[in-house]
């Protein structure tokens, strides 16, 4: 874009550094304060470790579009329009740097650093991604205000201020346009008039009679008019959902490095408060979310709460946060004994949408600008719990359980070792030199359905010749309900007591049959000081069957749908082994509950302490998964967590299928494949 002429004795570049001057100070200022300044009430949190890693990560989200474009390859094309227009943004601004702030000064600048033939290649490229954008810009409006999938209908979805920042964006493009093309019909000469869309309409506007007087008026117009939108932006950013477009970046630099299912602990002795309920409660990173937020609907349409008719919305959830402190303004110094003026939770955060969560991550899967929703949904439950004492009747039972008996199975009749009679299962206090410590965990030893994975556990070892050894009497919770359903402090108390108890034995090596117990163990314990190899039975026994040590060979003629646990695939990344020892058992046929598999797997609902809590309405999320395994056709709904199992299989009871249709453990496929 050659800049026109100068404005009077006023050098046209004097025009630019002043116009650009003055937008700055003023959306320097509206930063700050409604941005920098509110962000820094937040408490710390450290996140400046491992640089280059943030760095690189960074660069795939943000310029790569990763997150953005990973719903492509399921047909949703809404993300490669995005990546298009987000890297023709990246491409005219490069040209503002160098056609406008530059090259206004220093006018063969272009020519300079490009050459002239690149100065051409550069004008038709942006000519030609000018009118591509214009395309992608109306779809986007038609997409949004007619089509309107299920994440663009939601409240926040439908605000007006996305139509003024398509129609500014769109302006931009039209004023690109009409800038080269009145440069053409002006006369305009040199590498940036061989442009071929704003060329025609030049030549078209001459053959109309616009003479060379009126045209150069009319470029000297748009070049200063897209220039104001240029800067006019800046000022708006702030006001606006498209503030993300810098805190994303931010964002994603920031994000945690830890895998999602993992929480941060609390220092029980030095905490002012627990848990958030203020601003000033939150981290400055969680504070940065809100602002981060594209407003784009995806985690919510994903959140199986709020698919089954669910108050929660993780998009609200962040996006009410910050539009509460920004209602509330700076709250002045850290005072933990300060009250806001309005409350947070109980106003524009419910109560209720913060106990919908199950911690799924299917949220922060799906988030193109890396927002940690879970966290925060957490830290409000801890503060519910923790300072306001206030928590479900079924919570609060189940808690009562852990706090008396150790485990939350609140009216079982068996001890920890009853599964085990009859199998000659050695305990660690027999047997210490164990090589595996096998944790059953509170729901394979003490729920009725799930000790058959126990057993299948045992078959399988055994078969193998494993050397291992249980911790029976002397294994307890290992405080994952009670630090997802809010209660910090008998999370800590149960995990120190576990970790002392390992220690005490040495233990190194620890397989586990359930997702959240190896979670705990593997993410959070070596927040206290337990630092062991933990794996999932899944890791362990696929590990086992590829080295021969495992020989399934009774056939099994069925037809399996594999459903993934959250906090096994989601949360840890493990997809793969389960499904190869599914495929490893003759006649055993697995399919998928596509697309809601791998990644896009949807929860059992027993997640967040939903085992013991009850669903405030709608529809059961287990009814909602069974339903997707019913639409397979498949016999079976294999899974590889009990807590999967027993949620499924009442699913199935509750569809009237019992009979037809079965839950099992692929651990219990495996055995039932192995010799007696």
């Amino acid at each position: 874009m050659v800049p026109p002429g100068d404005i009077g004795p006023i050098p046209i570049w004097v025009g630019v550094y002043l116009f650009l001057a003055l937008t700055g100070a003023i959306s320097s200022y509206l930063f700050y304060f409604r941005v920098v300044r509110l962000i820094r009430q937040g408490g710390s949190v450290a996140r400046f470790d491992h640089p280059w890693q943030r760095l690189t990560g960074a660069t795939s989200i943000v310029l790569g579009q990763r997150k953005v474009l990973q719903r492509v390859p399921s047909k949703d094309w809404a993300g490669l329009a995005h990546a298009l227009i987000f890297w023709g943004f990246l491409s005219f601004s490069l040209s503002y740097l160098i056609f406008i702030f530059i090259g206004s000064a220093w006018k063969s600048f272009p020519e300079t650093l490009l050459t002239a033939t690149g100065v051409r290649i550069f004008s038709a490229y942006l000519d030609i991604q000018a009118a591509v954008l214009l395309v992608l810009l109306a779809w986007a409006l038609l997409r949004r205000w007619v089509a309107k999938p299920r994440r663009l209908s939601f409240d926040l979805t439908r605000n007006m201020d996305s139509v003024i920042i398509v129609g500014l964006i769109g302006f931009l493009m039209v004023s690109t346009l009409l800038t080269h093309a009145f440069f053409v019909a002006k006369g305009g000469h040199g590498p940036e008039a061989q442009v071929f869309i704003g060329g025609a309409l030049g030549g078209w506007f001459t053959s109309l009679g616009v003479g060379q007087g009126p045209a150069s008026v009319m470029h000297g117009v748009f070049w200063w008019v897209h220039l104001a939108i240029i800067l006019g932006f800046s000022i708006y950013i702030p006001f606006s959902k498209h503030m993300h477009m810098v805190a994303a970046p931010l964002n994603a630099y920031f994000r945690s490095l830890e895998p999602t299912g993992v929480m941060a602990p609390i220092d029980l002795e030095k905490a002012e408060r627990f848990g958030a309920g203020r601003v000033q409660d939150f981290t400055w990173k969680q504070l940065l979310d809100g602002f981060a937020c594209a407003v784009c609907g995806r985690c919510t349409d994903v959140c199986p709460a709020n698919l089954t008719g669910k108050a929660l919305s993780p998009m609200h959830i962040v996006e009410n946060l910050k539009e509460h402190m920004q209602a509330i303004g700076h709250q002045g110094p850290r005072n933990p004994e300060h009250v806001e003026p309005t409350p947070l939770i109980g106003g524009p955060i419910s109560e209720e949408a913060v106990w919908d969560c199950v911690s799924c991550g299917a949220c922060m899967e799906e988030c193109p600008v890396v927002v940690e929703h879970i966290p925060t949904i957490m830290d409000m439950r801890r503060n519910l719990v923790l300072e306001e004492s206030k928590i479900p009747e079924s919570a609060m039972t189940a808690l009562l359980s852990l706090e008396q008996r150790g485990h939350p199975w609140r009216g079982t009749q068996y001890s920890r070792t009853d599964w085990a009679e009859g199998l000659d299962v050695p305990t660690l206090a027999d047997k210490p030199d164990a090589e595996i410590l096998f944790w059953v965990g509170c729901t394979g030893a003490l729920e009725q359905r799930s000790q058959g994975i126990a057993r299948s556990m045992v078959k399988v070892l055994k078969s193998a010749g494993v050397d291992f050894a249980i911790l029976g009497e002397e294994e307890t919770c290992t405080g994952d309900p009670a630090r997802r359903m809010g209660n910090e402090y008998l999370y800590q108390t149960l995990a120190k007591q576990n970790i002392e108890t390992l220690n005490r034995y040495n233990v190194t090596k620890i397989v586990t049959i359930c997702p959240h117990c190896f979670n705990t163990m593997r993410n959070e314990y070596p927040q206290f000081g337990g630092e062991y190899e933990v794996l999932h039975y899944s890791q362990f026994i696929d590990g086992l069957v590829k080295q021969g040590k495992v020989k399934p060979i009774k056939l099994i003629d069925t037809t399996v749908a594999y459903h993934d646990s959250c906090f096994l695939g989601r949360h840890n990344g493990v997809y793969d082994e389960p499904r190869d020892i599914a495929k490893a058992i003759p006649g055993l046929k697995l399919v998928e509950m596509s697309p809601r598999h791998r990644e896009r797997g949807f929860c059992c609902g027993a997640g967040g302490g939903h085992m013991w809590l009850e669903e405030s309405g709608g529809t059961r999320i287990n009814h909602a998964r069974t339903d997707h395994f019913l639409e397979t056709g498949a016999d079976t709904v294999a899974v590889s967590c009990p807590f999967c199992l027993q949620m499924l299989t009442e699913g199935i009871q509750a569809k009237g299928q019992e009979g037809q249709k079965k839950a099992m453990d692929v651990l219990e496929i495996l055995a039932e494949s192995l010799e007696d």
